[in-house]
């Protein structure tokens, strides 16, 4: 298998476009099941860097409902990967294996997963230090683990736990 890359480019505004055309083609095939569904991760906090893969996250009822939704998006290109080890959210992706366009997170619309997602953007949306320092952690830790994307994604934690707590707080 191909190891991912870790590429951080600069913010563009097209990220947005992007997710509003996948917005609308995941309303057309399973909008009827769903409860909300928001642009998230570091493409929808505008002036930050970011791995250029737009995070989707649909917020469902129930997550039971997910197996029906495997066909209907896989019509717009959506692959389903199965995470065992994760129990509260579905997980999608878009594009070639190592060249991704699109995540797409399906998770309980007032679990968890959905809420600190979204307190973790609308911080860094409502703190644009934070989201500056957010950005040269990224950039450091990109350089660092190039060839290594697992080892990127795990370091960023800390910090992003911090942020959550810190959202918590100020809710």
């Amino acid at each position: 298998m191909t190891k991912l890359l870790v590429n951080v480019s600069e913010y563009s505004e097209e990220w947005e476009n992007q997710f509003e055309y996948e917005r609308k083609r995941i309303m057309d095939v399973i909008g009827d099941k769903v409860a909300r569904i928001e642009h998230i991760g570091s493409t929808a906090i505008k002036g930050l860097k970011a791995k250029a893969i737009i995070d989707i996250m649909v917020g469902v009822e129930e997550l039971s409902t997910v197996p029906t939704f495997v066909a209907p998006l896989s019509e717009i290109e959506f692959e389903y990967v199965p995470k065992p080890e994760v129990t509260d959210r579905r997980f999608f992706r878009k594009g070639l294996w190592g060249k991704g366009t699109c995540h797409l997170h399906i998770c309980e619309v007032h679990g968890r997963e959905w809420m600190e997602k979204l307190l973790f953007r609308d911080y860094l949306r409502k703190h644009p230090q934070v989201a500056k320092e957010y950005a040269l952690l990224k950039s450091e830790l990109a350089s660092k683990y190039k060839y290594d994307r697992p080892t990127y994604t795990q370091q960023k934690e800390p910090f992003i736990k911090d942020i959550i707590e810190k959202a918590r707080e100020n809710f």
